[in-house]
């Protein structure tokens, strides 16, 4: 088997696919770490829609994956970013997939953790983006599901400065039924979100996210960096009360985070968990027994693909998730909400090919290699 692969320019390389994928089963759950895979949503490839309709979801499809996700003993993020969160998929799409993904989690004992924001609102005051979160709260608690507070691109936009956070966040955490996850999601992920905590020194903005925490241990499990900044992430775990965990949301620096040092460790809350699912529980397994070491040679060389999917503009990851996520077998077709397949460009889904590939990711991989073809060849190359 030889596939010819596209790099940028049009120039076309040889490449020979692995004839076996990596062997991995599922295990006993995890005992030393937390581990969530936020999970993307399959779109329904025959609906009648537009880039600007409401999302179409294939719904079988979409749980049938977090049942995967559950059987290998990672727990599933849902609702997050890369289930296309401000990026196709609405609050009233949101509302139902966390229903339905709590549901299933209840009905198979999988974990699950859901994301609550303000996307119903585009903008508005505090007192309205309050509101929304509140809104969104309550559907995350009627589920039965633990919330994880999103970052939101309407408080950013109406708060003045720290004290609207510190206001905003303390009236959520008062009223939650049970310690959420505090999400901080970078500019890198949505440039709306620039400023966040009330300051574009993340220094100001790190002391501003930790008073909301002092003031609230108890209401507070955990928290979600995604700042794709290691030291910063460690900084941060080291400040953070007792019992408070923090969820690694790093894409490019993840095994150390997790193995951790002699003052501490990250748990993980990781989009790439998405394509790496298995090899990432198998990788934890290990470290479960001590084996370090086993657990980096395991999961560092993933990073080479996580950099690839999550290379700027970061935001579009997505497409890469779901092209892997095709190439798996995992659905049968390409098409993302809001048309969003067409977000990368050949040669970055020809080298996330290789990679995958290369790390035995590909339960089928002669499937995957016929599936390459197609994309291909719609492209115009020929084998």
């Amino acid at each position: 088997m030889t596939i010819r692969l596209p790099g940028v320019g049009g120039a076309l390389r040889t490449y020979e696919p692995r004839t076996e994928p990596l062997a991995v089963t599922p295990g006993t759950p995890f005992t030393s770490r937390t581990v969530f895979s936020a999970a993307h949503v399959v779109a329904d490839p025959f609906a009648d829609v537009s880039p600007d309709s409401p999302a179409a979801v294939d719904w079988d499809a979409t749980l049938a994956f977090r049942r995967h996700l559950w059987s290998h003993g990672l727990g599933v993020a849902e609702a997050m970013d890369t289930a296309q969160r401000g990026m196709g998929l609405d609050w009233a799409g949101a509302a139902e997939l966390i229903r339905r993904s709590a549901a299933e989690a209840k009905s198979v004992g999988g974990r699950i953790a859901c994301g609550v924001g303000t996307d119903q609102i585009t903008s508005g005051s505090l007192a309205e983006v309050r509101a929304a979160y509140e809104e969104q709260l309550a559907v995350v608690e009627e589920s039965g599901a633990q919330a994880i507070l999103m970052a939101s691109r309407a408080l950013a936009t109406a708060a003045s400065g720290p004290e609207d956070y510190l206001e905003v966040y303390g009236h959520l955490l008062r009223q939650s039924a049970e310690p959420v996850v505090l999400h901080w999601l970078g500019p890198m992920f949505d440039p709306a979100l620039e400023g966040y905590w009330g300051s574009a020194d993340l220094d100001a903005a790190t002391d501003t996210f930790l008073e909301v925490i002092a003031a609230h241990p108890d209401k507070v499990d955990g928290i979600k960096v995604s700042l794709l900044d290691a030291q910063r992430e460690i900084d941060i775990r080291r400040r953070l009360p007792k019992g408070v965990r923090c969820y690694t949301g790093d894409d490019f620096n993840y095994p150390e985070l997790i193995a951790g040092d002699e003052q501490g460790f990250s748990h993980a809350l990781l989009g790439i968990f998405d394509p790496l699912g298995p090899l990432a529980a198998e990788a934890v397994r290990v470290l479960d027994t001590g084996n370090v070491q086993g657990f980096r040679d395991l999961l560092d060389p993933t990073v080479g693909l996580s950099r690839h999917l999550f290379q700027t503009p970061t935001r579009f990851y997505k497409t890469g998730v779901v092209f892997l996520a095709w190439l798996a077998g995992h659905q049968s077709h390409f098409t993302m909400v809001g048309g969003l397949q067409s977000a990368r460009s050949l040669p970055h889904f020809a080298t996330a090919y290789e990679l995958a590939d290369g790390l035995g990711l590909l339960p089928d991989p002669k499937l995957a290699e016929e599936r390459m073809k197609t994309l291909l060849s719609v492209y115009g190359v020929n084998q």
